[in-house]
């Protein structure tokens, strides 16, 4: 935890709280402490928190789900890194190239051809960029990913290009209802794509769950899980 007056910064009491609850899920699932993380997803952050818990070295991942918001908060910031940072929505190719430049992962990867967009844009070069493949887990038209069978075909062509790295699988479980079903759903799929052990540094990462709902993924199965309304309130 930072240390001095910072320490009573409602953020860190929220990340503490965040952290403390997430803990206790891995706890009833009968899973080791430290098994699952928490993303800060910071589109209605503030800057002065975004820079507070980065400096805090509590957090590890940072996500945002547009490039021209990424671009933003990096001027905000005064960063040029992309150390930490991840692409959580759904990238456009025409973005490929910024995206590359702001981030140092995408997981929302939903088609073949972003793949190999990126893998163009990354040809020739030493970088190996981790991406997650988007399991669409709802019926809405406007969420992104693919099917179960869309998943296994885009984790083996992304398996394929040397400039990427298939980091594991994520989805978004539906608003309304229970949203165990479709984390067990997601659960099994990244059990069969992704049957070795998975490290907390390289992964791969199952990312589910979010404010109102990663204790549940947590228990499911989760190894990340993204939170925002719930650390950054007004």
């Amino acid at each position: 935890m930072p240390q001095g007056p910072i320490l009573s910064h409602p953020l860190f009491e929220r990340w503490k709280s965040l952290t403390d609850r997430l803990d206790a899920a891995l706890a009833r699932a009968g899973r080791p402490p430290g098994s699952a993380e928490a993303m800060a997803v910071v589109k209605f952050a503030a800057a002065a928190d975004v820079r507070a818990l980065r400096a805090s070295g509590l957090c590890r991942f940072f996500g945002e789900n547009r490039v021209q918001d990424a671009q933003r908060r990096r001027a905000e910031l005064g960063e040029t890194a992309r150390t930490g940072w991840r692409f959580i929505g759904h990238l456009q190719g025409n973005k490929a190239k910024a995206a590359l430049e702001l981030f140092d992962a995408v997981d929302g990867l939903d088609s073949a051809e972003l793949a190999e967009n990126l893998q163009r844009r990354l040809e020739g070069t030493d970088r190996r960029l981790d991406v997650m493949v988007q399991v669409k887990l709802t019926e809405r038209e406007t969420q992104s990913g693919v099917g179960e069978e869309g998943a296994r075909a885009l984790v083996e062509r992304v398996r394929s290009l040397p400039n990427l790295r298939a980091a594991g699988l994520m989805g978004i479980a539906p608003q309304e209802g229970d949203p165990r079903p479709a984390f067990k759903s997601l659960k099994r799929i990244f059990d069969a794509l992704y049957p070795g052990p998975a490290t907390r540094e390289t992964g791969p990462w199952l990312s589910m769950g979010m404010s109102g709902d990663f204790e549940a993924a947590v228990e499911e199965g989760a190894t990340l899980v993204r939170v925002g309304s719930a650390l950054f309130k007004a």
